[in-house]
């Protein structure tokens, strides 16, 4: 969906424009909602204003809440793990790497178009594209919303979130390395310890969620 409806509006765009994205399974029917809606199209302006390539929004959690939890023990372990050197960036530039609200430049978009596009878990990809060709990224702050009706996620839901994630991060690294002498043992390596963080990921989330 983010493919086609992202390559149609490129195809109709001009090389100054800016996209953006806003999710549609969020609640914008609160007070709250209704106030992120007010603002979201700071998003665009601020890859506009401030002269950036991709703009990533964070919706506003506290530690203890299952996407802050997911993150933090799951998407961003793996990709220490994965792509130590880029995690290490996009941990300074972001807390929230497969957020649905982003905001990019028309030059970004035609490189992105033109690489293999994932079902699911784009946005981390996005960002680490832009990391790898020193695209310039921002964040802005959302605010307090959620898309989850229950309050939090399951146990089972953030498994296949982490697994999900896992598998795109896999797919990546053998792309960007299957070129290189020697790495088949080299991947096999980075293959343990994903198993490793995995696991411990795992043993995080069910006491929590559980």
């Amino acid at each position: 969906m983010w493919y086609t409806g992202l390559g149609l509006a490129f195809e109709r765009g001009e090389p100054e424009d800016v996209y953006w994205l806003i999710p549609g399974d969020f609640n914008y029917g609160t007070g709250a909602g209704q106030e992120v809606l007010g603002r979201l199209h700071d998003l665009p302006e601020v890859v506009m204003e401030l002269e950036q390539d991709f703009c990533v929004g964070e919706i506003t959690t506290d530690y203890s809440h299952s996407k802050q939890l997911i993150d933090t023990y799951a998407t961003f372990a793996l990709l220490y793990n994965w792509f130590p050197a880029e995690a290490q960036e996009l941990r300074r530039l972001t807390e929230r790497p497969r957020s649905e609200f982003f905001a990019l430049r028309h030059g970004f978009l035609q490189d992105l178009l033109r690489q293999r596009w994932y079902a699911y878990e784009q946005t981390v990809v996005m960002l680490l594209n832009a990391v790898f060709n020193g695209r310039r990224i921002s964040r802005f702050l959302v605010g307090s919303i959620s898309d989850l009706p229950e309050g939090r996620d399951s146990l089972a839901s953030a498994i296949q979130q982490m697994e999900r994630t896992e598998r795109v991060l896999k797919t990546l690294w053998l792309e960007r390395h299957q070129a290189r002498p020697g790495w088949a043992a080299e991947y096999a390596t980075v293959m343990n310890r994903s198993d490793n963080v995995r696991r411990t990921a795992m043993t995080v989330l069910a006491s929590t969620l559980g």
